[in-house]
Formats: structure tokens, sequence, C-alpha cells
């Protein structure tokens, strides 16, 4: 049970190895963690970019424009993935990749969609890493510190959306800007809907 309210503690309040960030002010344009699409035991916090507890939750915009970037800090580890996903994927069963309605780099590594391992980076995120997520509609592609892990996954379709699951612990920080590595040439931060006209 102490374990429990540490985990919670730990969510709410950050790690304690970095300076606490100063209250953002939340805008009507803010790509966020999506609380009315999350999974049953999912908390978010830190006005909507920290997922913990257990599931998965959707970011409140999908991903329209041509070139696209995010970045999800790995503040504490766990079981844990990010991707893409539809409205349709289950939020509360994960890991994700395990339907055809979800695209993600997960904990141990694997490339996963459809129950299927589609592939593996040759360097699996550790506690305290930066993942940078590109997609062109064509490739989902994932980097490590601002490097290229050079392992796309490819086939994806329909309206998708960032995902990000958390189990056993895992605690992720979600960053739709203000990024840590600057994006690869053409790719921007995702843009909601409106704001492209």
């Amino acid at each position: 049970m102490a374990s429990c309210f540490y985990c919670i503690r730990r969510c709410l309040i950050g790690t304690g190895f970095s300076e606490p960030a100063p209250p953002l002010r939340q805008h009507r344009d803010d790509v966020i963690l999506d609380t009315s699409h999350m999974g049953n035991e999912v908390v978010i916090v830190k006005n909507g970019h920290r997922i913990c507890g257990g599931g998965a939750a959707l970011a409140n915009a999908p991903i329209v424009q041509d070139k696209a970037y995010f970045e999800v800090k790995l503040q504490q580890s766990g079981v844990w993935g990010v991707g893409l996903a539809t409205h349709l994927v289950d939020l509360n069963k994960v890991p994700l990749g395990s339907d055809a309605e979800s695209w993600v780099l997960c904990s141990n590594g694997s490339l996963r969609h459809n129950g299927e391992e589609r592939g593996r980076v040759p360097e699996i995120p550790q506690e305290g890493d930066i993942i940078g997520v590109t997609y062109d509609h064509v490739e989902l592609n994932f980097y490590l510190g601002g490097k290229p892990l050079n392992s796309p996954l490819t086939g994806t379709k329909g309206t998708l959306f960032p995902v990000v699951y958390v189990e056993d612990g895992a605690i992720l920080d979600v960053h739709f800007s203000q990024f840590c590595h600057q994006p690869p040439s053409g790719y921007n931060m995702i843009m909601i809907e409106q704001s492209l006209l």
C-alpha cells in the first residue's frame, strides 16, 4: 500500500531530480493528453502532459499536417509505450500494438502493430531519456536523444492521434511543444486542425 502512495506522490510531484516547472496556462489550441480518451486507471497531471497509473491515453488532437513531431520523456521506468492510435483503440488494454488500431514503440524495444512485432530499435530508452516521434503519413519514426533509431513503422491508416501507455510504475511526460531536441528538418509540432487554415 505504501508503494502505491509513493508512486502516486512521484507522479503528482515529480521525481525530485529536476526543478518544478512553472504552472502552464492552458490555451484552447494546446495539444495535451485527453482526459476524455484515457484508460480507467490512468492518471493525467501536469496540465495534461504527464501520464501515470495503468492504461493508455490519446492526445486531444489528431495529426492532420504533413509532418508532425512530439517528444516523450521517460520520467520513471516500468512498462510503457509511445506511438499512434485511432479512436477505436482499447485504452484499458496494455500493452498497445496488440490490435489493428495502434502502432507503438514498447519499453522492451519492440515495434508493435496488430499483435505482431514489426521490428526492434537498436537501443532501448532508459529512465531520463527523451524519445522523439515523427510521422509523415507514410512512416512513424522514433528518435533517442535527438538521434534517429532508423526503425520505422509503416502501414498506418485512419485518423491517428499520439498515444502513450504506462503500467508497473512507469511515468511519462509528453511534450507537444517546447521540445528538448530540434525536430528533424520539415517536421513541426502538432497543429490543431483550425490552426491549419
